[in-house]
């Protein structure tokens, strides 16, 4: 398995791993979800096998103490596996379910609130719903550029109000050149979103992948579809 593949994998069950309540309760429920990280994480590393085994025997204990330590134990032996594999990788490449709309959100939520000089959303199906859900997680002072086409007029609307009540200064742009979806984050980071980002792991299981090797050629390639396309707003 590609060390990518292995990271996904990992963010999955970082983003799935029932509550410690959950293990104390109905444990039968949980069985799927220990298997599938105890195979991951001797995936990551062999030599934590055993130790993820024991782990595992904690969370199944009737003692509610022990059960304590087995979830510990578990989630930093994940948390782990995530801090290495970035480090190895050099992008985070993170797997979202279908259904967990709020996961992805999450995600992105993540990423946009760190920025400190500009964040440029690339999506040709930008609307509203987008700008109430994302938008005010950008930091005040900090300049929004959003390169669209489907529903410029709805998008529009809402982004003038948006702009109104927070202050911050948001350019639009449209294009008919778009296919892909991404976020740039202060001219030094580039995310690619598997899906729109009004509708990230609703319909289907969506990816949130951090482009690094060709982050400069992504960057010319939408920087110049926006210098091109039609001044908006």
């Amino acid at each position: 398995m590609a060390k990518e593949q292995l990271l996904g994998e990992v963010e999955l069950l970082l983003q799935t791993m029932p509550t410690r309540e959950e293990f104390s309760g109905s444990k039968s429920e949980c069985i799927p979800w220990l298997g599938h990280a105890q195979a991951v994480i001797q995936r990551w590393n062999g030599s934590y096998g055993t130790t993820a085994q024991a782990a595992g025997d904690r969370l199944r204990s009737i003692d509610l103490a022990t059960t304590v330590a087995g979830f510990g134990a578990i989630n930093t032996m994940l948390l782990q596996a995530r801090a290495d594999l970035q480090m190895e990788v050099g992008t985070s490449s993170i797997i979202v379910q279908q259904g967990q709309v709020f996961g992805y959100f999450d995600q992105l939520r993540k990423v946009i609130e760190p920025a400190r000089t500009e964040v440029f959303f690339v999506d040709p199906y930008l609307n509203p719903d987008f700008v109430g859900r994302y938008l005010p997680h950008v930091p005040k002072g900090v300049a929004v550029r959003l390169l669209g086409w489907k529903g410029m007029p709805a998008l529009l609307s809402a982004v003038a109000v948006f702009a109104q009540q927070s202050g911050l200064a948001i350019e639009v742009r449209s294009s008919n050149d778009l296919h892909d979806r991404f976020l740039f984050v202060d001219r030094n980071a580039c995310y690619l979103s598997g899906a729109s980002f009004k509708d990230g792991a609703k319909y289907a299981p969506a990816t949130l992948t951090r482009i690094t090797d060709a982050f400069r050629a992504m960057w010319d390639t939408y920087e110049g579809l926006w210098t091109a396309g039609k001044q908006e707003r």
